[in-house]
């Protein structure tokens, strides 16, 4: 396998997060996703909001 480029850097992720913070946002979960080249950040309190699998929220 040969060396790529990433796609999502750690450089991208850090403005992000900075960002978002600067943003007065109190994150709460970030996901990145390297084949689409997106990072999500979440708020404190919207992991409710976005469940993943029914189970999780029985598992609590």
């Amino acid at each position: 396998m040969a060396n790529r480029p990433a796609i999502v850097t750690k450089t991208e992720v850090a403005r992000s997060i900075a960002a978002a913070i600067a943003a007065g946002l109190k994150i709460g979960r970030i996901e990145v996703d390297h084949r689409a080249g997106k990072v999500v950040i979440f708020a404190q309190g919207q992991d409710d909001a976005v469940s993943r699998n029914p189970c999780d929220r029985l598992l609590r």
